[in-house]
């Protein structure tokens, strides 16, 4: 791999819940595509999409885009797209990351949700499937629930994955060293929360994290390996402030130390990027990309 595809939206403007793409050779400063164009965009549903997230599957190549169904710029508020929001994931998919199929809708949430938000997959190598994971107000509660799908078409029954005392919503799961660090963000206190597990579904166990527990007003959490293959990026949407994202280092998930990093050590670009997913490319595919 020999960059990075960052995809977002940008805010509750016009467009601003639309899939934009950014690109980076080193994970911290980012080009945004087309000069901060929209990428993709949704006629269905809401018609308008956040917390884009993509994936790659190792066997085929497919890389599908997953995204949460909803427009705010809409105008119908947060506790319509809470209680009686869409239980669709609007779905996107291609093997060159230029030409796109899609966008289709998929219907994932259990018949009580309120919403599917955030969603997020990790390929489960066990089961040769992705394991799918996104936030549903059910019982007036956020939680996480999950399912399984092999071609973002057909899913498994979905279960309730993540519950806790407070609402939880916006989870990603990263894989190394023989663990599954599982971050979350705490939608009552606004902070995030570290755990980890020997399997997906196994018993998360809380870390404690210093960094983690002063960041106040901090979402949409995505990790990352940097180029030197050992260091990993933890990035963090700063919404209550407005700022954008905040990138923070760390060589081992399980000390709970990270490295937040000054203003002049990364550049996320023109756009602000709101909460969205970023993957590894390569060479090939970053050109391709910046041809586009």
């Amino acid at each position: 791999m020999a960059g990075y595809l960052f995809s977002h939206f940008i805010g509750e403007q016009k467009d601003g819940e639309q899939i934009y793409f950014s690109l980076s050779k080193d994970g911290l400063h980012w080009q945004d595509v087309k000069d901060g164009a929209v990428i993709l965009k949704s006629q269905i549903g809401t018609k308008g999409v956040r917390d884009p997230f993509l994936v790659r599957n190792p066997e085929t190549g497919v890389i599908y885009l997953i995204a949460t169904d909803l427009r705010i710029e809409a105008g119908k508020g947060w506790a319509a797209a809470q209680y009686e929001g869409s239980r669709d994931l609007i779905v996107w998919e291609s093997t060159d990351l230029v030409s796109w199929s899609g966008p289709r809708a998929c219907t994932v949430g259990i018949s009580e949700a309120g919403c599917v938000w955030a969603p997020e997959a990790v390929y489960d190598k066990e089961k040769s499937a992705f394991f799918v994971f996104f936030a549903s107000m059910v019982d007036n509660k956020q939680k996480i629930y999950a399912c399984y799908t092999r071609d973002f078409k057909e899913y498994t029954e979905p279960f309730c994955y993540v519950e806790r005392e407070n609402h939880v919503i916006d989870t990603t799961i990263v894989e190394t060293d023989g663990w599954y660090y599982r971050i979350s963000k705490d939608e009552t206190t606004k902070r995030l929360i570290l755990e980890r597990a020997k399997s997906l579904n196994g018993k998360f166990a809380l870390l404690p994290s210093e960094t983690l527990d002063n960041l106040y007003g901090v979402e949409g959490p995505e990790c990352y390996l940097l180029p030197d293959g050992k260091t990993w990026c933890l990035i963090a949407d700063r919404f209550a402030e407005g700022k954008g994202y905040l990138p923070m280092l760390t060589k081992d998930f399980s000390s709970g130390k990270f490295e937040i990093l000054k203003e002049d050590q990364y550049d996320f670009g023109k756009n602000k990027k709101r909460h969205g997913g970023v993957l590894l490319i390569s060479d090939e595919e970053y050109q391709k990309i910046l041809q586009s």
